[in-house]
């Protein structure tokens, strides 16, 4: 055993809000506020202070009061090394909303995606940033707990799986926008309608699996035999995608739980000889560079609002306010191109005949 491990943990401020059955502001209100806080809450929240023996963290103080208005975000947290299309243009939105807020983003990386917390707190250490901007949140993620036990101010780009009374994250509602791609392909004369989407247990898979259900139940067109949720290999993917094409069949549509997904359905569309959009509707999610080069219609995240939204979020903070009431859920985007142009498809038909 190390000598790290056997040090006794220190008494956190997420402790001593669970010691005392308040939340996480009323602790910090104690602390820092007390004339918001009722007396007999004051007394409760000092006692289990005491008792825990808990001392505020002063580096983190400190930093909110230094207030170096620079955020710092992780750019490797998903393990992968790289950003990939929505993280990417993520970070240029939330760059130009901190610029016009006079804040600066630091970007920085970790080793081990899985154990990031020790460069969470070198950086916290050299006092170059005030909070940080948290993405790609997963289940057993252990930077929130860090961050909330030692009172750093974060965000979240994406719910806290883990800890549902955490308020300040902003997403994007994947169901609503599965459902906006199910409404348009309907709009535009496809039927039936099928999903493509992730194996079950995902909370943004099933969240936007969630929203083909939804729609197509409100419409009566459900058929839960039209759905494919294939693991992430090529070849059953391509048998799944192969298999819900036969089932929609022509004139039919496939809603995609990613662009990724789409430009699957759109290969095996051309593979057995049938036209995207003419024959087989299809939309993705996420309006990444694939379906702007493929012409696949897309949903399109609201980065920019989102972005505004977190940053809204610490400035409210660090003004003194609580935190949200519940986290930001924001709509989609449908942006149309070939793939779903039915009516277009049709109409050149009928030119190329007469």
């Amino acid at each position: 055993m190390t000598a790290r491990s056997e040090r006794p943990q220190r008494a956190t401020l997420v402790d001593v809000a669970l010691a005392a059955q308040v939340s996480r502001q009323t602790v910090s209100n104690v602390l820092n506020n007390p004339g918001k806080v009722a007396p007999q809450t004051i007394a409760k929240v000092r006692s289990e202070i005491e008792r825990l023996n808990f001392r505020p963290n002063l580096a983190a103080r400190a930093l909110r009061q230094r207030k170096a208005n620079a955020l710092g975000i992780e750019l490797n947290a998903t393990g992968r090394r790289r950003l990939g299309n929505i993280q990417d243009s993520f970070l240029v939105e939330l760059t130009i909303c901190a610029r016009e807020r006079d804040a600066h983003i630091i970007t920085f990386s970790v080793e081990d995606y899985l154990e990031p917390v020790a460069e969470y707190e070198r950086l916290l250490a050299t006092q170059m940033v005030s909070g940080f901007v948290l993405t790609n949140t997963r289940r057993q993620d252990p930077r929130p707990g860090w961050l909330l036990g030692h009172e750093v101010p974060f965000v979240s780009f994406g719910q806290v799986w883990d800890d549902p009374s955490f308020t300040a994250w902003a997403d994007v509602d994947g169901g609503a926008g599965i459902a906006q791609g199910v409404r348009h392909l309907v709009a535009q004369g496809y039927g039936p309608i099928g999903y493509l989407g992730w194996p079950h247990g995902s909370p943004v898979g099933d969240d936007r699996r969630s929203g083909w259900v939804a729609a197509t139940t409100a419409l009566g067109i459900h058929d839960p035999a039209l759905q494919e949720a294939p693991p992430k290999d090529m070849a059953r993917t391509a048998a799944a995608v192969q298999s819900l094409i036969k089932a929609v069949g022509i004139g039919g549509a496939i809603v995609c739980a990613s662009d990724t997904l789409a430009l699957a359905a759109y290969q095996a569309v051309r593979n057995q000889g049938l036209q995207p959009g003419a024959d087989i509707g299809l939309v993705g999610f996420d309006d990444s560079d694939t379906a702007q080069v493929f012409g696949l219609t897309s949903l399109q995240q609201p980065l920019a609002q989102i972005a505004q939204t977190l940053l809204s979020y610490l400035a409210a903070a660090d003004a003194g306010a609580g935190a949200p009431s519940h986290g930001a859920v924001l709509d989609p985007v449908v942006i149309p191109r070939h793939s779903t142009d039915h009516h277009g498809a049709e109409r050149l038909g009928t030119k190329r005949s007469s």
